[in-house]
């Protein structure tokens, strides 16, 4: 766009799938820091060229993602401390989390999609009843125990090669530092990605539907249990051989390495079970 470019906010919606809501959140916000001029009862016009402002975009995304994840992070540790009614409207998180229109259906549809928030019928949402106590993620644990040794076993079980190098590069980067430096978010994603990975080698869609649901909900949990990650460091070793196992198409003593990798977390897990009560 050249400089002097009308921005209808209804087009920009209608391009960006999304309601007027957000959009003009958004224009208003861009408005604000100098990169578009509003004129009254005509709307909004693109002031400079966007090339010139690459640190403006640039903060306007760490900005929304910022305060995106910092509610998330509030609301799951309200939810957890109790503090948080069963059901609620979406007028009681945005007043209380002080969140524009975007950022509330941001940080909502990202709580619906982990699976532990739910639309009603009609009007409001309400929380899971799933994984709010710190018994539940030691059930969870004990369904994966159940689970993911025994699809490692599946007939004509196959890891691709490029798989086993994703999944042992981000072992060695936690291995190298990541461990302490990385957020929360990123440690969780990371021990998902590789137990899915190795889950969906089985070809089984039984298989992998289950761990993808239990992964979904136990995310509010998991959380509050990385605030000790002294045994991190084991579970990237861990990690790494059964990749090694695998690899070599040692499936057996895979099997029985997960085993022993998952009851050796549900039983530091519960050591530390009073950080995950509220």
């Amino acid at each position: 766009m050249s400089v002097g470019s009308h921005l209808p906010a209804q087009l920009l919606a209608d391009r960006l799938r999304v309601s007027r809501s957000p959009v003009n959140d958004a224009l208003a916000y861009l408005a604000e820091k100098g990169l578009l001029t509003r004129e009254p009862n005509r709307g909004y016009f693109l002031a400079q060229e966007v090339s010139k402002s690459p640190g403006l975009l640039k903060e306007a995304g760490q900005a929304k993602s910022d305060a995106v994840t910092d509610a998330y992070f509030r609301i799951a540790e309200d939810r957890l401390r109790g503090e948080l009614p069963d059901e609620f409207s979406e007028a009681q998180i945005k007043q209380r989390y002080g969140l524009t229109p975007a950022q509330l259906t941001a940080v909502l549809g990202r709580i619906a999609n982990e699976g532990w928030i739910e639309k009603k019928p009609g009007y409001g949402w309400e929380f899971s009843s799933m994984l709010t106590t710190a018994d539940s993620l030691l059930q969870s644990y004990r369904l994966r125990l159940a689970l993911e040794p025994a699809a490692l076993l599946e007939p004509n079980y196959h890891l691709p090669a490029h798989v086993i190098a994703r999944c042992r590069a981000a072992e060695k980067h936690l291995l190298e530092g990541g461990i302490k430096t990385d957020t929360a978010d990123q440690l969780h994603d990371r021990g998902v990605r590789f137990h899915e990975s190795l889950v969906e080698g089985s070809g089984n869609p039984f298989f992998i539907d289950a761990i993808r649901r239990v992964n979904r909900v136990r995310r509010l949990l998991s959380y509050r249990s990385m605030q000790d990650r002294s045994r991190y460091k084991q579970h990237c070793e861990q990690h790494l051989h059964l990749l090694d196992l695998l690899e070599r198409e040692r499936n057996e003593e895979a099997s029985q390495l997960m085993h022993k990798h998952l009851s050796s977390t549900l039983r530091n897990l519960k050591k530390i079970s009073n950080i995950l009560k509220p």
